[in-house]
């Protein structure tokens, strides 16, 4: 199920809330303690999530509800008092194992065969037959809830659960299930058994869900139109080659700033509150900064849970470098099964090691603020190219019309006639707009004032408007 649908909007979500708050009123009316009633509303959310989540396909539901199992179940050997620190090892990797099994099975199994069948050509051997893989919707994102989970309660940064119903919910959660942000059990583990329903809470998820429902469809879609068009062209100009790579730069960061929004919004609307995925990642003024700023939830994962155990940058500059590297090159692969992604991170990772050679912001000192943020923004320009482009061969060909070694063909001369149109300028200056200016959604959202409700009201009108006119168009991260 998708937030950005009819059926999510006036079925699944409106049945959900009153079945919720009615359950909740029950229970504070019939005098029942906080945590028991807190326990009746989790039970609830994963009976609705695994509704959500099982739409697509119910069949996987069952896989989310044994890797929760197995971590729930390790998590609780692992809070025993007096367990050894050789069986604390082993238990916490049995249950790395499975987590990181499970997701590299489904995620990247048709990948290696593919490359090993390669490989096999060259020296004149047969291919291994291909088996389809189906992907399981949003298996990275609950992988790394598992991972987290498992891993806080080893180092003793989290403590076990008690309920598997507690943690359940914390896997299952619906707003965050399919494509995060990526939530630490830490942040949310009080919220699980203990959490405040107030309308100002209330009031002020439903603002920021309308903020990032009207970025999806009113900014996300269209600009994404513009950028299919670009990239699925067979020749192409540098201008239009450089409008295309921007429009997608805009699709990517609303479509996923969005979709944290929507679920940040909904997780207020239930008395949760997940911390901040994005942070104005185009004002960054080097790419360290850019990491610090975009899909900060993934960002820190990585750092803490990767970096930091490869040694971080105790072991020297050359270690540093190398984890560096390493560690960007795995987050690319995250992203899917594909050259292209290990492309884009390994980009990203030769960048901070160059920026940590040269000593933080060295490389752009004495540079106005204004042109180290726009340096930087071309760098990140240039490395969706690769993450967009369907193969390696299309992004060194897209690369190439960015320079100026694009094919010239009949479709050069047809392409400024689709993509500047006056509709196109106009949502590409809004988006623009939207992305300098200084304050986010996230943080305008929080304190609901008629002014910003006689906004949100008519925005969210546009935004329905502009949905039931457009195609089914699934969130971005979804395939990741």
């Amino acid at each position: 199920m998708v937030f950005s649908t009819y059926l999510f909007i006036f079925y699944f979500l409106p049945l959900v809330l009153l079945l919720y708050y009615a359950l909740e009123s029950l229970s504070r009316r019939a005098g029942a303690p906080v945590e028991r009633t807190t326990l009746a509303l989790n039970a609830f959310l994963i009976l609705a999530s695994y509704v959500f989540y099982g739409w697509w396909n119910p069949w996987f539901v069952w896989l989310m509800l044994g890797m929760t199992v197995v971590n729930y179940v390790c998590g609780r050997i692992l809070g025993r008092p007096g367990l050894g620190r050789d069986s604390r090892f082993w238990i916490v990797t049995f249950a790395i194992v499975v987590s990181l099994g499970t997701l590299g099975f489904f995620k990247y199994f048709l990948f290696v065969e593919d490359n090993l069948n390669q490989v096999l050509a060259w020296f004149g051997a047969g291919a291994f037959p291909v088996f389809e893989i189906v992907l399981p919707i949003g298996i990275s994102f609950y992988t790394f809830h598992t991972l987290s989970y498992s891993i806080d309660v080893y180092r003793g940064t989290a403590p076990a659960v008690r309920s598997l119903l507690d943690f359940a919910c914390y896997i299952a959660l619906f707003p965050q299930l399919v494509a995060g942000p990526i939530i630490r059990y830490n942040t949310v583990a009080d919220q699980l058994v203990s959490r405040s329903h107030t309308w100002e809470r209330f009031a002020s998820g439903v603002v920021l869900f309308i903020l990032g429902f009207a970025k999806k469809i009113l900014l996300a879609n269209p600009m994404g139109r513009v950028a299919d068009a670009a990239f699925e062209a067979q020749s192409l100009s540098t201008p239009d080659a450089w409008f295309g790579a921007l429009a997608y730069a805009f699709q990517i960061y609303f479509d996923f700033s969005g979709y944290s929004d929507m679920a940040i919004g909904l997780g207020r609307m239930f008395g949760f509150e997940f911390l901040k995925n994005f942070d104005s990642p185009y004002h960054a003024e080097s790419i360290t900064d850019f990491w610090r700023r975009w899909h900060i939830s993934l960002s820190t994962f990585l750092r803490d849970y990767l970096y930091i155990p490869l040694g971080g940058n105790r072991k020297g500059s050359r270690r540093t470098y190398f984890n560096l590297i390493v560690v960007m090159l795995l987050g690319g692969l995250w992203h899917g099964a594909k050259w292209t992604y290990v492309v884009w991170g390994a980009y990203h990772g030769i960048l901070l090691a160059l920026e940590r050679l040269r000593g933080k912001r060295s490389a752009y000192r004495g540079w106005p603020r204004p042109v180290r943020v726009a340096a930087t923004f071309v760098l990140v320009l240039i490395s969706w190219v690769p993450f967009r482009a369907a193969d390696l061969r299309e992004a060194t060909s897209y690369l190439g019309a960015m320079i100026g070694q694009g094919r010239s063909g009949p479709g050069t001369l047809v392409m400024p006639a689709l993509l500047y149109t006056q509709g196109t300028l106009l949502i590409m200056a809004i988006g623009a707009a939207v992305v300098a200016w200084p304050i986010q959604a996230h943080d305008w959202s929080r304190e609901v004032t008629w002014r910003k409700a006689l906004v949100v009201h008519p925005l969210f009108g546009v935004s329905l408007l502009a949905m039931f006119s457009q195609a089914f168009n699934p969130f971005l991260y979804f395939q990741f």
